[in-house]
């Protein structure tokens, strides 16, 4: 028997549907529209730690100028973690826990990264370092990945800086002076052990022998004693490894008169207020960056570095072009997942071809030795070498971003070349 559909009936039904069809497309334009909560744990205190929340802040604010991530805003929750670990960690279970945040970036201290990563395996929310720079963060997602996937390193490995390093001592140093024997010079860190090593591989395959490695307390406030030891070697060269402890050492060996060239990683000395923090005795200091003033990297380097400058009165430590970086490589991820869900933002992330303010960020794949760190290299990132010249930052490698010529104080003696 056919049934009878009266007319009424018939258009309550479709008023009914047209409702519920409007109301899930209601709903969904709501949910379209949520912001998109990133958590910045940081330093806030060191102005290198101050560098991630700031840079952070601009990168967020201007993807929010241009419409957002797929019409969602991004929103930052900020944290700081004193310079400890058991912050930290507290700060992450919080973010994840009470204001769920999709991801979290930061930390420059290998120790505090170290000790976020397992939590960001445990709660499945990606986590990008943008200034530790210790081997064992990536180290340990080659190891076992599928728990530890979730972190990614957007700054450069303690070997890469070490590459870094030797790569631009070859091509500015030794064309111009004789340097046959380096000490190494490094605060006993995360960081510094394989910076450390990978030192005594890189600096015997450009011909130069390392004398000794001298390891010192980060809490050292005397380094004379140090420095005399280093000048019954006659080294041509120390090569340094130093990010907690910067000022005094840099002061001593102006004051002392260390007859011979500083060059490395001083982490503080990528600072724009380095010379004023020395008094000066940083003149003639070179240490490796992710940037400095003038150095066109890419043609986002010094738009952001001059933006920086404006809005915080001072240019960025090196941080903060990272993760300045990474809040862009992070909303890439979350547009190419159409989600902000753990996995697959693991999945997009490990997609990320992303030209930044230090270089073209690519992430080394699962079968490489450090996993989801920074790819080194003339195509990707090298980093900068700067050198301290009447106060300013003057990059002098690679040779594509150089604006000056090395300088070195009346007191530094390097042997020339024959």
């Amino acid at each position: 028997m056919r049934r009878i559909v009266r007319p009424g009936f018939r258009a309550a039904l479709l008023s009914t549907a047209a409702a519920l069809l409007l109301g899930t497309s209601m709903a969904a334009k709501a949910q379209d529209t949520t912001p998109i909560k990133i958590g910045i744990i940081a330093e806030q205190s060191a102005i290198a730690g101050a560098s991630i929340s700031n840079a952070a802040q601009m990168a967020a604010d201007e993807i929010n100028a241009a419409g957002g991530v797929n019409g969602r805003k991004i929103q930052l929750v900020i944290y700081d973690n004193h310079s400890s670990a058991t912050d930290a960690v507290r700060a992450f279970q919080r973010a994840v826990g009470d204001d769920k945040v999709v991801a979290v970036v930061g930390t420059y201290i290998s120790e505090v990264a170290l000790a976020l990563q397992p939590w960001a395996s445990r709660l499945k929310v990606p986590f990008i370092t943008t200034g530790a720079a210790s081997t064992d963060i990536s180290k340990r997602v080659h190891d076992d990945y599928e728990r530890n996937k979730y972190t990614f390193h957007e700054w450069m490995t303690s070997v890469a800086i070490a590459d870094s390093v030797c790569d631009s001592i070859h091509e500015i140093l030794q064309p111009k002076y004789a340097l046959k024997t380096a000490v190494i010079f490094s605060e006993d860190a995360a960081w510094t052990t394989p910076l450390d090593n990978e030192y005594k591989a890189c600096l015997p395959k450009i011909g130069i022998k390392v004398l000794e490695e001298i390891r010192f307390s980060p809490d050292t406030n005397d380094f004379t004693p140090i420095y005399s030891r280093i000048e019954s070697q006659k080294p041509d060269v120390i090569v340094t490894g130093t990010s907690h402890v910067g000022v005094q050492p840099v002061v001593q060996w102006a004051q002392k008169q260390v007859p011979f060239a500083m060059v490395g990683q001083t982490s503080q000395a990528t600072s724009g207020t380095f010379w004023n923090d020395t008094n000066g005795a940083t003149q003639g200091l070179l240490t490796q960056s992710a940037a400095a003033e003038g150095a066109a990297i890419t043609d986002k380097t010094i738009p952001f570095m001059e933006g920086y400058a404006k809005r915080f009165g001072q240019p960025p430590s090196y941080p903060g072009f990272s993760t300045h970086d990474a809040i862009n490589v992070l909303a890439e991820a979350i547009k190419r997942a159409g989600s902000t869900a753990g996995d697959k933002l693991v999945d997009a992330l490990e997609q990320t071809d992303y030209v930044g303010t230090i270089g073209r960020v690519q992430f080394y794949g699962r079968d490489e030795p450090y996993t989801h760190a920074m790819k080194y290299g003339a195509d990707f990132i090298t980093g900068v070498t700067l050198q301290w010249q009447q106060g300013k930052q003057v990059p002098v490698w690679p040779a594509r971003v150089a604006t000056g010529q090395l300088q070195f104080p009346a007191f530094v003696k390097l042997p020339a070349a024959q």
